[in-house]
């Protein structure tokens, strides 16, 4: 794992300085603690911070250049099958190391961005063709590692954090994206291509850009839009599809096992992450370290789920115990490593465990993505119950619509406007809308010269096979944007604020597209999420251990509002030309605030989401002249 810089200059256009670049790399130093590289030509400059995972001697220093100078590489991530790659591109190539950046570069010099498809991988690339003047930059296929870009007349840079950018150029404006505050405000995280900064992008999950003199081009190289349900999968018996299953997940793990260096696991004691543990069990020459954080607050707290698992599969469990002050503590981190707002406070625990297992190893598998590719979030269920009335007549609709919206609070308005939905999508951008719980805090102004998240979603459904379920579209939508803008987001950033590598072995291609043909009733069967999933994981752990209600990483928020962060919160709220700015409603939020400080309401999710927004702007943008 690692961090990357660069740009490339054209026309009349100034070279990037050196000094730049080592500012920038300073801002995302924690992402590569083993070394700092720069290379520089003309008119290109690149930084790489290295995070030595494979092949840990200076031969796979970065950035790196091909045997003949041909073709300059900075690299994050980790392409977990390089040996197949290697063994493919043939013994007639001049290996100069055993690290898989090397291999990349080989893989590119003999298929150009075909090679993408070469890989199983997380990654953000960026090659240099010093012969074609062109510059590569390409993002993994589920966005596992972040890539953002600036793009102007003559001027193309990119970096793992938009903070390296404002080092790189300075000047670069700091104006806010209306479109993406938006979003933000509608769903707690901001999606591809969009970032809050109005200067710079995201490079959306498999996608790769080529860059010269003459333009900018963007590719898709891969997506799901394009499968379906499989007919030999609808054929298989339950026994069948486990065993299927089982060896497609098996080889990931595997795969993701490859290190040079210390690894463990994150365990929660859920399906997941279960499944992940015991694979790599089954598979380690050695113990395997298993991690867990646990809280006082027995709410919050899955530690003894996770103790309950380790037992069982016989891993070198460790748990740290945390109050929520201690929690709390890493509120100024949680606060300085995001560039950009971010709702998801469950970031405060994967932080906390990350700075665990870093003290053990250096490299940690997530069992993130299982309930997106296999349906474990209740609210597929509800989606695909929502659905159904689509095909009420639309006076009927429309009747329990208006009567919906009339009862007493916001919820009931938004439960409404979701009966009332035109489309399937609609209905699930609103549902969204309910748990997120934001909407209502936008000011007229910002609703009316932006686009809603429903139209989002709309654009990504229609490139989706028409006979999906709603359920299927809904968790096709959660990969496309709720997936990589906020899980892995939340993983990437938590992992390398400790200078720790995460793998997400349930995110490989092969599981991802083998899911998507997977016919929806192995899914969600007999009011059972995850079914199929589930049954797979009974092989390996008992059902007595895994089944419990699903909890995920909590923090007490809503106490903390009323408590330990009240002052700190009323002191943003106190701001009102930020709100302005931002396009909230200082009444609507003044009044939701005063409701969950007497108690009328739990207000915690959306006010968190305000008020790191606030912090945000004050900490980023208020002292450039130019954020409005």
């Amino acid at each position: 794992m690692c961090g990357l810089v660069g740009g490339f200059t054209w026309g009349d256009s100034p070279r990037f300085a050196s000094a730049n670049m080592h500012r920038a790399l300073d801002t995302i130093e924690s992402r590569g603690p083993d070394g700092r590289g720069v290379w520089q030509d003309e008119h290109v400059l690149f930084g790489h911070l290295r995070l030595a995972v494979i092949d840990l001697s200076d031969k796979a220093a970065q950035p790196m250049s091909s045997g003949d100078g041909r073709f300059i590489i900075v690299f994050n991530g980790e392409i977990y099958n390089f040996a197949e790659v290697k063994a493919e591109i043939g013994a007639g190539y001049a290996w100069r190391s055993e690290s898989d950046t090397e291999v990349i570069l080989a893989a590119y010099r003999q298929w150009g961005p075909d090679c993408l498809q070469k890989f199983h991988g997380m990654f953000a690339i960026a090659i240099w063709d010093r012969f074609e003047k062109s510059l590569f930059i390409a993002r993994d296929r589920v966005g596992v590692k972040p890539l953002y870009y600036h793009a102007a007349d003559g001027v193309f840079a990119f970096a793992s954090r938009p903070r390296a950018l404002y080092e790189l150029i300075p000047g670069l404006s700091r104006e806010f994206d209306r479109q993406a505050l938006r979003y933000y405000l509608e769903s707690g995280y901001i999606p591809a291509p969009y970032s809050c900064h109005q200067a710079i992008r995201k490079l959306e999950p498999g996608h790769y850009m080529l860059i010269n003199a003459s333009g900018i081009e963007k590719h898709c190289y891969w997506s799901l839009n394009s499968i379906t349900t499989d007919n030999t999968l609808v054929q298989k018996s339950e026994a069948e599809l486990i065993d299927e299953l089982d060896v497609i997940i098996d080889k990931s793990i595997q795969l993701r096992m490859v290190s040079n260096v210390p690894l463990g696991a994150f365990l929660s004691g859920g399906i997941d992450s279960s499944l992940v543990a015991a694979y790599m069990k089954k598979h380690a020459t050695g113990p395997v370290k298993t991690f867990t954080i646990g809280f006082e607050d027995g709410e919050f707290d899955e530690s003894r789920h996770a103790q309950a698992v380790a037992n069982h599969l016989g891993t070198e469990h460790i748990c740290e115990q945390l109050s929520p002050n201690d929690l709390l503590a890493l509120m100024p981190k949680y606060l300085a490593e995001y560039d950009e707002p971010f709702f998801d406070y469950s970031a405060f625990p994967v932080m906390a465990v990350s700075r665990l297992a870093r003290k053990h190893v250096t490299v940690s598998l997530s069992g993130d993505g299982g309930d997106e590719a296999f349906g474990g979030y209740h609210y597929y269920r509800i989606a695909q119950a929502l659905s159904m009335l689509q095909r009420w007549p639309k006076a009927l609709r429309k009747g329990i619509s208006k009567l919906a919206g009339s009862l007493p609070g916001h919820k009931f308005s938004l439960l409404g406007s979701a009966l009332s939905a035109n489309s399937n999508t609609e209905t699930f951008a609103f549902m969204r809308s309910v748990i997120k719980d934001f909407t209502f805090v936008m000011t007229s102004e910002l609703r009316a010269e932006t686009k809603s998240l429903a139209s989002l979603f709309e654009e990504q459904r229609a490139a989706m096979p028409k006979n999906l379920t709603a359920a299927e579209a809904a968790m096709r939508l959660d990969i496309a944007y709720t997936l990589p803008d906020d899980y892995l987001q939340k993983v990437d950033i938590g992992s390398m604020a400790f200078s720790l590598e995460a793998r997400e072995p349930l995110l490989d291609h092969t599981i991802l597209e083998w899911a998507a043909k997977l016919p929806i009733k192995w899914k969600i069967r007999g009011g059972v999420n995850k079914y199929l999933l589930r049954q797979l994981a009974y092989r390996y752990v008992p059902k007595e251990i895994l089944d419990r209600p699903k909890m995920g990483f909590g923090v007490p928020m809503a106490r903390w509002l009323r408590g330990e962060l009240r002052i700190w919160a009323e002191d943003l709220l106190a701001d009102e030309s930020s709100m302005a700015i931002l396009g909230l409603d200082r009444v609507a939020v003044l009044d939701l605030w005063q409701k969950h400080q007497s108690g009328e309401r739990q207000a915690h999710s959306c006010l968190w989401a305000i008020l790191v927004l606030l912090q945000f702007y004050r900490n980023f943008a208020s002292n450039n002249e130019n954020c409005h």
